[in-house]
């Protein structure tokens, strides 16, 4: 199949499961090798942007990563720093930016987000790094503008790290991660399949891409298509997109659970390097004359309509005009689902439909995936001259930098979005994790921005609140405001898109941002606040252990904002202790108490002192073999899928200080989430059946070090139950590079410690 093959009887989206070959770029050949499948896979972006990068490039069967550069925002940067230092850190060996939009307000926690940002600019001078102060840019948005270049690979402490359509493969990680390449050190994994995607056509007006993005997030999530693998773009409607409309689709692939992404440049890419000053970083990227793609997406760009994402997820996902025509039916439906996550509220959308319209209480277009100039300039030319009335419906717009804050307000866009009613703010990522723009309870929230889990928008499900939100193109969104908040699909208006040009002004940067890669300064300080901790002492992981079940969760995933909240609980990012106390607070509340108790019996344990008489009883039943020299008692957390949606690495690390040893899952949802758990010093078990135990049971895990230390991929464990030993049978799957080391160790942390006392 060609190009000219988009016509006709062809769907929005198809996917291929099986390998396709991809000729000069344009042509699909589903049947018939015309070259050796390991040949043509050599002939992808992907895989020659990996062989760079890896460091024995005549073994791609497991690759070992250096990136070309970093970076973090002020949730994540602060808890790298301090376990690189603890490892023994003198210097930034690669590019390393910190930004500050997450915590930008100070509302919350006192002086605590300024004492944050004040140790990255300490830390920035000591090491040699760069600070982008708050309110400058969003995280993404910097280092597409400032860091990214063709061929590059760049990891970030944020999920939604990803600059394939100019070119730079980039991957999102905890912060675990970026300390071993802090630490030079290697991302280990194998070679990840690479999933072709073809676009074909061009988006008809009204249509943006994050309306291209939900279609194709809607096909691949919940069959896991492109899970942990990495997404290439291809085919003749790229040429069609703009660079601005390119990175609003990328940005989303990862809600699509990939790897990374990388896309085909052209003259569009190298026109937007040499307008940010940087033409040098520009080349021209494409598959070579026969390329082989594991497995391959069609999108058809032309038939794509304007989507709405329902809460609780970005796949769940209806055309407009098809959830318009049939509102009743899937409303509950999203009612039925969104209940199921939610506890202690009663969760409702029925209710916001009125005249047969299904009406939003409030609209925001922002951070990485919003607040871009063009989805901006296409939401102006919407407004211009419209209202967005004077009732209870507002609409929020934050620029996702300066420079295009700047450019937006030389060319008029910012005038028109004002005078139509509408607040326009700094650049924040706070509305894609619930610190800004809060609705009121039983609000609905249309936005132009990443995720719309549950909480995501700000309000405490536990404390008997709930809002919702639902991920709409900028362009709906605008089209909805003017609207009386009635949702509507943008290409129902009749809208002239005047299509400015942008101008990008570097000085708005030189002016601000504290640029100290390759100048780092030993004799400065690091300024701590006194909300600032070390980390408490954490274990090795010993012979064997003894584990108590403190919280079961059946959803069919658990997302990383359920395990630890975002949100104003991410003012206490910096201390440990205080932030585990919000572990799980919104989808099991008792969890906390329960891992405690679990830890004191631990502590007790280990200095010899009295037990409670269950698990006097248990340790009886065991022997006299297992003493606290060899074996550990620690909680466990079971759930069916967790760990989707954000990098973060407190999802684990909160679990850690709380005493927590393991998960154990039917499977995990991301990659960089399993990770997390390993750089934590957790046992990433899983199961091939149903669990055999329930809530508060105990599990014993005999001869558990040797089996981390063999490599072995499985190892039986026993069920406490009545007096007896039921065995089943738990998955460890493979590790990778020094996961297994850092497990042993009991974090990375205490790896990087120990290497470094022994002389590294």
């Amino acid at each position: 199949m060609a190009e000219r093959r988009s016509e006709g009887d062809i769907k929005m989206i198809r996917l291929y499961k099986d390998g396709v070959f991809l000729r000069d770029g344009r042509d699909i050949v589903e049947h018939g090798a015309p070259i050796d499948k390991d040949e043509a896979r050599r002939n992808t972006i992907s895989y020659a942007i990996l062989k760079a990068h890896t460091s024995n490039p005549n073994d791609m069967t497991n690759l070992s990563i250096t990136f070309d550069a970093l970076a973090s925002h002020d949730i994540t940067y602060v808890n790298i720093i301090q376990t690189a230092r603890a490892s023994g850190l003198t210097e930034f060996p690669l590019p390393y930016v910190l930004t500050n939009c997450h915590n930008s307000l100070c509302a919350v926690g006192g002086t605590i987000n300024e004492d944050d940002h004040l140790f990255g600019l300490t830390a920035a001078r000591k090491y040699g790094g760069v600070y982008v102060p708050a309110h400058q840019a969003v995280i993404h948005q910097y280092m597409r503008e400032m860091m990214a270049g063709c061929g590059k690979m760049i990891l970030g402490s944020d999920s939604h790290t990803r600059y394939g359509a100019l070119g730079t493969m980039a991957i999102g990680e905890g912060g675990g991660e970026l300390v071993k390449q802090l630490l030079c050190q290697t991302y280990d994994l194998p070679l990840p399949e690479i999933v072709g995607v073809y676009l074909s056509g061009e988006p008809r007006d009204g249509v943006g891409p994050q309306d291209v993005a939900l279609a194709i997030i809607k096909a691949v999530f919940a069959n896991g298509f492109v899970k942990n693998k990495v997404m290439e773009f291809v085919g003749g409607g790229i040429e069609k997109l703009s660079v601005d409309y390119r990175s609003g689709i990328d940005v989303m692939t990862t809600e699509t659970t990939c790897l990374s992404s990388i896309w085909r440049t052209d003259d569009s890419v190298r026109e937007y390097y040499e307008i940010h000053g940087r033409g040098e970083e520009y080349r021209e990227l494409k598959p070579g004359g026969v390329a082989y793609y594991d497995s391959f997406i069609f999108v058809d760009l032309s038939r794509i309509k304007p989507m709405i994402a329902l809460p609780f997820h970005p796949s769940n996902v209806y055309e407009i005009d098809e959830l318009n025509a049939n509102l009743d039916d899937i409303l509950r439906d999203a009612e039925v689902k969104g209940n199921a996550q939610l506890e202690k509220v009663s969760f409702s959308l029925r209710d916001k439909v009125r005249d047969g319209k299904l009406f939003a209480d409030q609209g925001v277009i922002s951070g990485c995936a919003g607040g871009t100039f063009e989805n901006i300039c296409r939401a102006a030319d919407i407004l211009r001259g419209k209202s967005t009335g004077s009732g209870a419906f507002g609409l929020s717009v934050y620029p996702s930098s300066q420079p295009v804050f700047l450019e937006l307000t030389k060319n008029g866009a910012i005038a028109d979005i004002m005078e139509a009613g509408a607040t326009v703010r700094s650049a924040f990522c706070g509305p894609c994790f619930g610190a800004g723009d809060v609705p009121f309870n039983n609000g609905f929230s249309v936005r132009h921005t990443t995720r719309n889990f549950p909480s995501r928008e700000g309000s405490k499900p536990t404390n008997g609140q709930v809002a919702s939100v639902a991920l709409m193109d900028a362009r709906s969104v605008a089209a909805t405001a003017i609207n009386n908040g009635a949702i509507t699909p943008a290409t129902e208006l009749e809208s002239r898109y005047t299509k400015p040009a942008y101008y990008f002004n570097r000085k708005v940067y030189d002016n601000r941002v504290y640029n100290g890669f390759g100048k780092p300064d030993p004799s400065a300080r690091v300024q701590l606040g006194p909300n600032i901790t070390d980390w408490p002492e954490i274990p090795a992981l010993p012979e064997h252990l003894l584990l108590k079940v403190a919280s079961y969760i059946t959803d069919p995933v658990t997302t990383t904002d359920e395990l630890i909240p975002s949100g104003d609980t991410s003012s206490y990012r910096s201390n440990p202790l205080a932030l585990a106390e919000f572990t799980l607070s919104r989808k099991d509340p008792e969890y906390v108490g329960r891992a405690k108790e679990i830890r004191e019996i631990a502590s007790k344990w280990q200095s010899g002192g009295e037990l409670p008489g269950e698990w006097k009883d248990i340790l009886n039943l065991l022997g006299e073999d297992y003493s606290p020299a060899n074996t550990g008692i620690g909680s466990v957390i079971y759930a069916v899928k967790p760990g989707d949606g954000s990098a973060r690495e407190q999802a684990a690390s909160c679990q850690r200080v709380l005493g927590g040893w393991a998960n154990i899952v039917r499977e995990y949802a991301t990659k960089r989430y399993r990770s997390n758990l390993m750089n934590w010093g957790m046992l990433p078990f899983a199961l091939e059946d149903g669990p055999e135990f329930g809530l508060n049971a105990v599990i014993f895990a005999p001869g558990v070090r040797e089996a981390v230390q063999s490599g072995a991929e499985s190892l039986t464990a026993y069920v406490v139950e009545d007096g007896v030993l039921r065995p089943f049978t738990l998955k460890l799957n493979p590790m990778a590079g020094i996961e297994s080391e850092s497990v042993l160790a009991g974090c990375l942390m205490n790896y990087y410690r120990n290497k470094w006392n022994n002389g590294r």
